[in-house]
């Protein structure tokens, strides 16, 4: 048995992997901060489809294809070095294309949300 030392990472790596491959979805083991990153992602127009499957959960996702168009992740606080960030410091990601998710108080959130809500938090990825 393999032990992951940055689940979150790992689960994007799997997205960039099934997308690297031409597949439309994938599979990852379930959490709850997981379930919650792809509800957003799926929110944020990201996904198209997110379900938790079978006795021993699994989270599976259909990642919404655009011919021609790849689809940018990069995890940004890791296990060994955490980011923090405050609402008025947040950069717009790829001038407002894209999205950096943060987790805070009030559970993940977007950066444009943040902003409006002038909550500051953990950096945990962009996606483009």
């Amino acid at each position: 048995m393999t032990y992951v030392t940055d689940p979150i990472g790992d689960f994007l790596t799997r997205m960039r992997n099934a997308q690297a491959a031409r597949r439309h979805g994938c599979s990852a083991p379930h959490s709850r901060i997981k379930e919650e990153l792809c509800t957003l992602l799926q929110k944020e127009g990201w996904l198209q489809d997110v379900a938790v499957t079978g006795e021993k959960p699994k989270l599976t996702l259909e990642v919404k294809f655009v011919p021609g168009k790849k689809l940018t992740l990069e995890r940004i606080s890791k296990p060994g070095r955490r980011i923090y960030s405050k609402a008025e410091d947040l950069k717009s990601v790829l001038r407002g294309y894209g999205s950096a998710i943060l987790t805070t108080s009030e559970g993940l959130i977007t950066d444009r949300e943040a902003r409006k809500r002038k909550l500051g938090g953990e950096l945990l990825c962009t996606i483009s």
